[in-house]
């Protein structure tokens, strides 16, 4: 039995019940942190608490850098009467449906099996989500009032939804249901903030979590380091994997190599289904001529901060592997295949203005050489400023019987 099956299963709770609540049930390095965030900050600011940590499933994935996740399922069931205080501890959580909550849950090779069977069939696509994951809720990583009977409060912390607008009307009136019964809302980007707005409901707008990852976990970080420098740490997700995508982003890869000087080390910041992958990372290899080329396959969480911290700068799709440069005042580049509203948004709230953001394939070695000429002072000063701004806006998350400060 997994220790948080021990403690969901526990008697009459000593100290109050608190849930922190997200998608970190799968590889994504980025949820997994939000859940060390918050608890961190959870243990200076209410050391009464011992939080149980919580996803769609059960997984445990402290093997990786993660924790033993109980599925929320089960908790609500044990503790349905119970005055549980829940904070959705951040992620793009708003725009997740079931059918894809319950895909990226599985290993690979299963999802592939998921996808072949109920792909292209919606009412048996959803039904199969909904046993899965064990609720009839369109947008399952979004929990309101209505899981508890008495919740002492539920919070969300630093949420996304920056394509929330686009999605069907029943999944939007479902998740602004649940947040207009929310104690306290906050969101991580300028655009969910102002979609929420129009929807009547007042969020505040903070940091993502993981800007907090320099300032509360480098003395870990630092001991997952190894002896390499001199590198890019590079990042794509798996629908990069084309021949003519691969080709482009290998020449930019390689221009990249030649001018600067720099190894690239290739890292995949999700295992998750509809992440990375490391055949895709292969095949790009495989294209480049440039000599320093390094696959990273570690999937630990602290590994893969701890390469990025000691980079010269990160590029790559991932919204995270960003966030992680900036909290380490790095050199950053986001580049874009498809969709990349999330990136975008993030990038226009809270970068240095003039910094380049989210670039086509094309543009990658322009943009790098651009980062890497910009002033080291002014990127450090935006990783604590950053910092500073979450911790403050955490209080209220932490202490949510609290009145709310602006």
């Amino acid at each position: 039995m997994s220790t948080q099956t021990q403690s969901a299963n526990a008697g009459p709770a000593s100290k109050p019940r608190f849930i922190v609540f997200g998608a970190f049930d799968r590889h994504n390095f980025g949820d997994m942190l939000f859940a060390h965030v918050v608890a961190r900050l959870l243990a200076e600011r209410r050391p009464d608490v011992e939080p149980v940590f919580a996803g769609c499933a059960q997984r445990d994935l402290r093997a990786l850098g993660g924790h033993d996740v109980a599925a929320l399922s089960q908790l609500a069931k044990r503790w349905r009467e119970e005055p549980v205080t829940l904070i959705h501890a951040g992620g793009e959580l708003l725009t997740c449906d079931a059918w894809e909550a319950a895909v990226m849950l599985q290993k690979p090779e299963e999802a592939q099996t998921r996808i072949a069977r109920y792909g292209s069939r919606p009412a048996d696509r959803i039904a199969w989500a909904r046993a899965e994951l064990g609720t009839e809720a369109l947008a399952p990583y979004v929990v309101g009032r209505e899981t508890f009977a008495h919740p002492a409060s539920i919070c969300f912390n630093a949420i996304g939804g920056a394509t929330l607008d686009a999605r069907d009307a029943a999944f939007r009136e479902e998740v602004l249901t649940k947040l207009r019964s929310a104690d306290r809302v906050s969101v991580r980007d300028a655009q969910t903030q102002a979609t929420l707005k129009r929807a009547g409901i007042d969020a505040r707008l903070v940091p993502d979590p993981a800007s907090m990852v320099a300032e509360l976990f480098d003395a870990r970080i630092r001991k997952h380091s190894s002896a390499r420098r001199g590198y890019l740490a590079v990042q794509f997700s798996a629908d990069f994997g084309d021949d003519a995508t691969l080709a482009q982003l290998a020449h930019q890869l390689d221009r990249l190599g030649k001018t600067t000087g720099l190894g690239i080390v290739l890292f995949r910041a999700g295992a998750a289904p509809w992440h990375d992958d490391i055949a895709v990372y292969a095949r790009l290899a495989a294209c480049m001529r440039h000599a320093a080329v390094t696959i990273f396959e570690s999937l630990n969480t602290w590994d893969i901060c701890a390469l990025i911290a000691n980079s010269d700068g990160f590029i790559g799709s991932s919204l995270h592997g960003r966030i992680v440069a900036m909290a380490y005042g790095l050199p950053r580049v986001n580049i874009r295949h498809a969709d990349a509203a999330k990136q975008r948004a993030y990038v226009s709230t809270w970068e240095i203005a003039d910094a380049p953001g989210v670039v086509p394939i094309a543009d990658t070695h322009a943009a790098m050489r651009e980062a890497l000429s910009m002033n080291r002072a002014v990127l450090r000063e935006k990783a604590s400023a950053l910092a500073k701004a979450y911790r403050a806006a955490c209080a209220s998350i932490m202490n949510p019987q609290k009145p709310d400060t602006p």
